[in-house]
Parts: structure tokens; sequence; C-alpha cells
């Protein structure tokens, strides 16, 4: 593992979105891989950065807690 790899140990929201998944076609933005540092997200449902309930949009803000959220597992 690369030093200063941002690992996220917890699922994603199917909604979150990052520049690197069109750049870089890694489809999970939890799997940074450097091609997705520049932290540039955004929500599916809003296409901004504030959630449908509001709250700011990123890696680690996108969870299960929210009453947005939606399980990327089918």
């Amino acid at each position: 593992m690369s030093e200063g790899l941002n690992v996220i140990g917890q699922p994603m929201c199917r909604h979150l979105l990052s520049k690197g998944m069109f750049v870089s076609g890694t489809l999970n933005p939890s799997q940074d891989d450097g091609h997705m540092s520049d932290g540039y997200c955004w929500c599916n449902q809003t296409q901004g950065q504030r959630g449908p309930d509001g709250g700011f949009v990123d890696r680690t803000e996108c969870n299960a807690a929210r009453t947005c959220f939606a399980s990327r597992i089918m």
C-alpha cells in the first residue's frame, strides 16, 4: 500500500460520484489509487456538493448514518 493513500473502510453510498470515476475508470470512490486525490465528489441525486439531506458530500461523510444513504450492495 502506498504512503499517504486514503483508505476508506466503510461502505460507500451508491449516489456518491467522483471525478476519478470518469478519469481513471475506478467505479468505487473508496478505492482511491491516487487518481482521485483531488477530493472532488458530488451526489448523483442532487448533482451538487450537498446531498438530499443538506449535508456535504465526500468519501467520509456519505455513510450509513445519513438518511439519504443507499448501499452499493443490492
